[in-house]
């Protein structure tokens, strides 16, 4: 068995709690609004680039909004 780090975050949360739309987001950080959902969704796990840019846009830190999800899993290999 190994560990499998899944990044996940509060992107979503503090975005409601600021009155920001997900159109409003995008714009602000350079993408597109479909990004925001996919990343609110965690189905895309943005560049390092991103993720501090969308940190920047809510005002908060990294580990505020990004932190990792470490469970088991089997190695398939």
């Amino acid at each position: 068995m190994t560990k499998e780090l899944t990044l996940l975050n509060d992107v979503k949360d503090v975005r409601l709690d600021k009155n920001i739309t997900q159109a409003e987001l995008a714009e602000t950080v350079g993408v597109s609004r479909n990004t925001i959902v996919s990343i609110e969704n965690g189905r895309y796990c943005p560049s390092a680039k991103l993720a501090l840019q969308i940190c920047i846009a809510l005002d908060k830190k990294f580990e505020d909004l990004f932190f990792f999800d470490d469970e088991e899993s089997e190695d398939t290999e």
